[in-house]
């Protein structure tokens, strides 16, 4: 009984450790762009959010 707790914790620590590992540079990059307001008013992004904005409209 022990012995299988012992092996469920250390596994759970694991799958903990590499859901981490994995999703600490997706946070980091949504905490760095969440200072951003919104659209940015420059480049081929908003080019394109224009362009579907009018079609959506049409």
């Amino acid at each position: 009984m022990l012995a299988a707790l012992s092996t469920s914790a250390f596994l759970s620590l694991r799958v903990l450790a590499l859901a981490s590992l994995l999703m600490a540079p997706v946070g980091a990059l949504a905490y760095s762009k969440a200072s951003g307001t919104g659209v940015g008013k420059q480049g081929a992004g908003f080019v394109l959010f224009v362009t579907l904005q009018r079609q959506a409209m049409t």
